[in-house]
């Protein structure tokens, strides 16, 4: 079962615009405690609003050991980035989960970082850390342009000789295909808009596996796809239960009494993250990689189901 990730209430200690729509927020704690070490690819929920949280990755601790955490504001996006740009000024107060790992970083094996926009934060870690390990790496950062792309400028000058900049209104747009066309021994680190996180994974499908590890933060484009009926067996809780096919299993699991952490609801986040006993799943969510999807030992129980022509699933609820 997932652990309970820890909620502490934190404040805005400092606060900086590093691109144009884009606020850095170093948040310190507020009862004076340290925050906890978290190893990069990490990201904490922010609590945006009463019930609504978001996911953001860790960019850095600073010197005065507060976590660092960058946001784009979207227009057309839910709310919860303007509700950061608008509603968290320095002194605020807000409540924070985690840290959360899903997106580990290998400081042993060379990496290759391709990061789209505000995907560069959880990279900039992974960037610090592999300098101190010692590791090979290199960075091709995407935008639209350099006023709109964070850190790019701090990136640039520390490293001209390992970062590449393909702005949109300066050069042509990043060749994913030629960059991955062929295969290294090496990782290949993704984070930015879906699109081109799916071309990075398309463009290196011939790698070996487990050569691609990308961050999402968006749900998938099957999340609310039409679904079948199916049982649930909650082997904790120890009731049987039919989710219905426009029900999500959450749903049914918490008025059936099961306790289930969860905070997206969008298969995003990883909270509601849950070990499968028996059964086949059909993985909706944005966590797991390809190869853990495929093991079918854990699932998404707020999009996830069980897979067509599996009648059964049998869940550690």
């Amino acid at each position: 079962m997932t652990a309970v990730p820890e909620r502490r209430r934190v404040r805005v200690a400092a606060r900086r615009q590093v691109a144009t729509d884009v606020v850095a927020l170093d948040l310190a704690p507020v009862d004076g405690e340290p925050l906890p070490d978290w190893e990069p690819g990490a990201h904490v929920d922010l609590e945006v609003a009463p019930g609504t949280e978001r996911q953001y990755s860790l960019v850095t601790t600073t010197p005065e050991g507060h976590w660092r955490i960058a946001v784009l504001r979207e227009p057309d996006g839910r709310g919860g980035s303007r509700a950061v740009h608008e509603g968290l000024a320095v002194g605020a107060e807000v409540v924070v989960a985690g840290p959360r790992n899903h997106f580990g970083f290998d400081p042993t094996r060379p990496a290759v970082f391709v990061a789209g926009g505000i995907g560069i934060t959880p990279l900039v870690a992974m960037i610090d850390a592999g300098e101190r390990a010692g590791t090979p790496w290199e960075l091709h950062y995407a935008g639209r342009s350099r006023s709109r792309m964070a850190f790019v400028d701090e990136l640039v000058a520390a490293h001209p000789d390992r970062v590449v900049v393909a702005a949109a209104d300066e050069h042509p747009r990043l060749n994913v295909i030629g960059l991955l066309a062929e295969p290294r021994d090496a990782v290949v680190y993704c984070c930015g808009p879906r699109g081109l996180m799916d071309a990075v994974e398309a463009a290196a499908a011939h790698w070996p596996t487990g050569s691609v590890r990308v961050e999402r933060f968006e749900p998938a484009a099957d999340v609310d796809a039409p679904g079948e009926p199916f049982e649930v067996e909650l082997a904790v809780t120890g009731v049987t239960v039919t989710v219905p096919a426009d029900r999500t299993l959450l749903e049914v699991a918490e008025e059936a009494g099961a306790f289930v952490l969860s905070s997206c609801r969008e298969g995003t986040c990883g909270t509601c993250e849950t070990p499968v006993l028996e059964g086949a799943v059909e993985h909706r969510d944005t966590v797991l990689s390809p190869e853990e999807q495929a093991d079918d030992r854990t699932m998404m129980v707020c999009v996830s189901r069980a897979r067509r022509g599996c009648p059964r699933l049998v869940l550690e609820l």
